[in-house]
This record gives C-alpha cells, structure tokens and sequence, in this order.
C-alpha cells in the first residue's frame, strides 16, 4: 500500500493519556490512514524514527497571536517548539470585528498591534486574511469582549447600556455564525472592568446558542479571586456554556499559597458544568503595564514604553531609583509599556499545571520587542522540565494536556490525537535532547529537540528551520460544544 509519508518505528505518545507505545503511523493527504505494525506499506517519503517520540500536534490554546497568523504567517515561535494549533482572541481582546475610529487602539488590545492592524470589521473578513496569508499552523478564533465594547462605546469605563449591549450580541451573533468558536473576556483590565456580570451574561448566551466557548480573564488574580472564580462559574452556568478559566494563577505575593483553594473550586464547579483551565509553565505573567499590579513586593521589569523607548529590558524598581520618584510615578510616566511580573510562587504554578482539568497555553506576547520566554518555550517547557525532569505528571500526560484535551475542549475536530482518521498534525521529537532553550533574558531562542513538525500531513518545521511552504487552516467551528459535565 503506497502512502505520502510514512514514521516507522517512533514510540507514540497519542494525545489521550494513554501509555506510550511503538508503532508505525502512515499518512495520505492530510490525514493519518494507518496506524500499527505496518509491515509491507510504502511511501514516498520513509522517516525512520525509532527511539524518538511522535505526538499530536501542541495545541496553544492561549495565544494573542491575532494579527501575527497574516502579518508573520511563517509562525516561528511557535513551529519551532511543535505548536501546530492556535487558539487566538482570548482575554477579551480579538483582532475582529473591530474597525478603529481613530489612532488610538485601547489597552490591553494594543497588544495585537497598531491601528492599521485592525482592519477586519467581521469575523468573516479576519477568516478571509488569515486563509489569504496561508499561515504554517492552523488558527480557531474567539471573539473578545472588550473589542466588542470598543465598537459600540466611546467610554469603555462604564456599564454598557441595554441598546450598546444588544448592538454587541449582534456583532457576535454574526461572527459565531461566520466560525468564531466562542467568546472571551478580560475583566481585570481597564477597559472591562466596569462590565457588570448581566452585561458578559446575554453575550455570553449567545455564545451558548451557537454551541461555542465562553473563557475568561478573571476579574480578580490577587485577593478577589475566590469571587471571581464565583462569578464565572455562575455566567457560564447560567447560560449553560462550557467554561475555560485563562492561566489560572494566584497572583500577587500576598496569595502565594492559595492553588489548593482555587483548585478545590474548580473541582467543584466541574461536577455541576463543563469547566477547564490553561496555565502556563512559569511563575511570571507579562502584559501591558498596569499601575493596579505595581508594588515592591515583587520584580517588575519593562519590556516596552512608548514614551521612554530606552527604557526596555529594565527593572522598574532601577528606572524609578534613576528618576528619583516612586515605582508608581515612574510607571506612569512609562505609559503606554509592557512589564514582566514576578507575581507567583513555584509551587502554586506546579499544583495548577499538574491538575487533571489544566491545559496548557502559551499565552506569549508576539508583538512584544522583548518578550516573555513562555512565547518560544511554554511547551517544551511542559514536556522536559516538568515531566521528564521533575516528573510532576508522567509524558502521557502532559501531552493530553497540550493535545487532546485542548482539542476536546474547544471542539477541534478530529485534532490533539494520533488515531486512524484524524488530522496529520504532527511532531517529532527526542525527548532525552528536548529542552526550552529561551529565558528571560534571551527569549527569543528556538527549543532544542524538535525535530520535525508536520501541519495537515505536510511538513512545516525541520529542526531549525521551517517549510518553505504553508499549510495551515482556518478552523471555524464545526462542534457543538455542551456545557454539561464529562
């Protein structure tokens, strides 16, 4: 029997949590077609892979690469450490339906870019420029909250009125109609916080009549965060939408501690509705800078600033010494920037990453000169350090919570696993040399141990370096998702 691609001999780790096992996989087109001892199959192209682990495609369910999949459709970061899939649009923040009045993008959405970077008053134009692009890896897409809001709002620091909050529901009636897989809020950011829960509650039952996904930002990380959990427990519950709680974390030294009490509620709300969380595998968080997150309790260090470009790749604690004025004063004066946070403790982290309803997403900054070194290194991360270093959860296991869950999760058809049927999304990899190569300090450094990544049965990265060609798809929603517990 004649194949496209043949993987002889890998030990596969198949996205389900199920123990490892040696196995040949064939693939035709797209799709894997065979899968076993495969003995007296051909192909056009053989790969001999024994003693390296094949696994499903990574899955970052938590990305803000929105404009990034048609500006930089070559996608490196993520290719080089085996992402195949992105989730984009999440914390409330989505690149359409959004056409920008003026110059000024609102925070946080300035993080996808400049204004002539929104440019896709609906959904379905963004679906249009992504599949134009032809980006290496496949793209799903929520719809964010506060983009809504800017559409149909002046001022964002205020409860939506009943006519803009219906203006809103419109708007993302027709991108759910057009594929957008759900809905996501950033409620702890400025721009959000003044939504009341009746305003998220009726867009949040439009995305439940449409079968997609409600996630959110929570309203509170620090000390707020048992109520905020509360109250987004209670949204999506009400509405009857399945729940992702984005990078759950305890944020803020005065919370260290608190994983088991945050991890004792999510269990909970799992046995009345559908209800995961994604993490990613460090200790510090990185968005636009908030003067609400600044304090001497931990290390905050600026990754941009409009105004004081210079300024970069500094503690704020050094830049206020320099100007003689408060860590407050002096992050004012940086705005608009981004920042690092040191704001969680090692052992939180590990308790929330470990737990059985956690996926894993990236929530890497792409746009951000100097990024967070989750962007080119959350998931390798997971799989060396946390697994086969430090043995938090056995490999089997952390692949289902960067594959199979996520695509369960989220409804990805036929992806996050290694089945006869299924999507050829793909990656190769030696676990004894894999290793997260990027740090703080050089982020953008590509992982050690990828070695080859096929996206649609086609090969998109070989260690080092990427395809000249590009495979990915834009993935609309095609499953009705429940919100009833598994």
């Amino acid at each position: 029997m004649q194949h496209d691609l043949l993987i002889r001999g890998a030990t596969l780790l198949d996205g389900t949590g199920a123990d490892p096992f040696i196995a040949d996989v064939a693939i035709k087109g797209d799709r894997i077609v065979a899968l076993g001892q495969l003995a007296g199959h051909e192909a056009l192209d053989v790969i001999e892979a024994q003693g390296l682990t094949l696994t499903p495609g990574f899955i970052d369910v938590h990305t803000h690469d929105d404009t990034n999949v048609v500006r930089t459709p070559d996608m490196l970061p993520k290719l080089s450490q085996g992402v195949t899939t992105v989730v984009v649009g999440n914390c409330g923040i989505s690149a359409s339906p959004v056409q920008l009045a003026g110059s000024d993008v609102p925070d946080p959405m300035n993080l996808l870019g400049e204004a002539d970077d929104f440019v896709y008053p609906t959904f379905a134009a963004y679906a249009q420029a992504v599949e134009q692009a032809a980006p290496a890896i496949n793209v799903a897409a929520l719809v964010g909250h506060t983009s809504l809001r800017s559409q149909v709002m002046q001022d964002l620091e205020r409860p939506a009125s009943e006519e803009e909050i219906a203006a809103m529901r419109a708007s993302l009636e027709q991108a759910l109609a057009e594929g957008a897989i759900g809905m996501s809020t950033g409620l702890a950011y400025r721009n959000a916080r003044q939504a009341p829960s009746a305003e998220v509650a009726a867009l949040v039952r439009a995305v439940s009549a449409a079968g997609g996904i409600y996630t959110t930002h929570l309203r509170d990380e620090f000390a707020g965060q048992a109520e905020a959990m509360d109250e987004a427990f209670a949204t999506a519950r009400d509405a009857s939408a399945p729940l992702v709680i984005s990078h759950l974390k305890c944020a803020g030294a005065g919370n260290w501690g608190q994983a088991p009490r945050a991890l004792s509620q999510l269990t909970g709300a799992a046995t009345q509705q559908r209800v995961h969380c994604d993490c990613y595998p460090y200790t510090a968080g990185s968005s636009t800078l908030d003067l609400g997150q600044v304090t001497d309790e931990i290390e905050i260090t600026i990754t941009w600033s409009k105004p004081h470009p210079e300024q970069a790749r500094r503690p704020l604690a050094a830049i206020a010494a320099d100007w003689e004025v408060s860590l407050l004063e002096a992050a004012k004066r940086l705005q608009p920037a981004g920042a690092v946070y040191h704001n969680m403790c090692e052992e939180d982290m590990r308790q929330v990453l470990a737990h059985p309803l956690t996926m894993v997403g990236s929530d890497g900054l792409p746009n951000d000169p100097h990024p967070h070194p989750r962007l080119w290194g959350a998931f390798p991360r997971v799989l060396a350090h946390y697994s086969r270093d430090l043995a938090l959860m056995a490999p089997a296991e952390a692949v289902r919570k960067m594959t199979g869950l996520s695509a369960a999760t989220f409804g990805l058809e036929d992806r996050g696993v290694i089945r006869q049927g299924a999507f050829a999304d793909l990656v190769l990899l030696d676990l004894e040399r894999l290793d997260d190569s990027a740090t703080y300090d050089q982020p953008k450094t590509p992982a050690q141990g990828i070695l080859r990544v096929w996206v649609n049965g086609h090969t998109a990265y070989t260690e080092g370096r990427a395809s000249n060609e590009r495979n990915g798809r834009m993935l609309r929603r095609s499953v009705r998702l429940e919100a009833t517990p598994l």
